[in-house]
């Protein structure tokens, strides 16, 4: 690449929940951007994040991890999977190297070779195996899709993450600059104010009612020049799952919300009051319109 030329791209990164998406995307921009948990199926919608170099802009898409669906929520995330491979210059397939190959990369490989895109194989979490393990595991996914190239990587302890940027880079065509070169994601401040309440709901709930949670941000306005007032809406689908959200005495909701706070402060750069409200929208993960109604649209 020449000195004056500049090169830019749409990156998917692809994959099965709980490979390490969103901590591949965070890495990557040297931000925390998309929400991180331990559970699967913790992000739901596309989440964009931008690195701006001298001569490159690359727009990464952290998208849902792509399973069987058993609601409309699911089938909703998985068709927002495989759009962003559509919408893509570029493929990161992420997989899990702790794991057995699972069945359904047969379908999602189909999908990307439908689509005629060039793909890298990025392994992660090679931190937790022995390296005579590793190749065997290549040898294996190189039988199933022709990867344009092969990279494995530990994304929680940042390694090889220096070599997958610069494969990224060298995939990627000359292009316009998209977006100005500060700016790390073209999302509303109010989807990242909700994600971030719903990261710490999935982070101190258990079983279904971190799945069952919806956020929205219903008021964001700046009272003062020192403060700005969020008023947003958890929802569940079941008034048991309400109560144990709200906790005894308000105990659990008032967690949340502290530790949201203290998030959302960070990521303004603005002090906050937060408000936080649980009512239930009974069996929304079910019902397209409801749904749309909370912006899964």
């Amino acid at each position: 690449m020449s000195e004056t030329s500049f090169k830019s791209g749409y990156v998917s990164i692809i994959g099965e929940p709980n490979v390490g998406k969103s901590t591949l995307l965070n890495v990557i921009l040297g931000e925390k951007l998309a929400i991180v948990t331990p559970k699967p199926q913790t992000t739901r919608n596309q989440i964009r994040g931008i690195l701006s170099g001298k001569n490159y802009q690359i727009v990464f898409l952290d998208t849902p991890g792509i399973l069987a669906p058993k609601y409309e929520l699911h089938d909703w995330m998985v068709k927002t999977a495989y759009a962003a491979i559509q919408d893509a210059d570029l493929v990161l397939y992420l997989a899990d190297v702790t794991k057995p190959l699972p069945k359904s990369e047969t379908r999602i490989f189909d999908r990307i070779h439908q689509a005629n895109q060039q793909t890298i194989l990025v392994l992660n979490k090679i931190d937790r195996i022995d390296k005579p393990h590793l190749l065997p595991i290549i040898e294996d996914y190189n039988q199933r899709f022709e990867f344009v190239d092969v990279i494995p990587i530990s994304a929680l302890k940042e390694d090889g993450i220096d070599r997958l940027k610069k494969s990224v880079l060298s995939l990627i065509s000359e292009g316009p600059e998209y977006f100005p070169a500060d700016q790390i994601s073209d999302l509303p401040q109010r989807f990242f104010i909700s994600e971030t309440i719903r990261e710490k709901v999935f982070l101190q709930t258990k079983q279904e009612i971190p799945y069952s949670t919806s956020v929205v941000v219903e008021e964001f306005i700046e009272r003062n020049k020192k403060k700005w007032y969020i008023r947003s809406i958890i929802y569940v689908e079941r008034e048991s799952q309400r109560r144990v959200l709200i906790g005894k005495g308000g105990q659990m909701v008032r967690k949340i919300g502290q530790l949201a706070r203290v998030e959302i402060e960070h990521f303004l750069d603005q002090s906050i009051f937060l408000e936080l409200h649980v009512l239930v929208k009974s069996d929304w993960r079910r019902d397209p319109r409801k749904m749309r109604d909370l912006g899964y649209a």
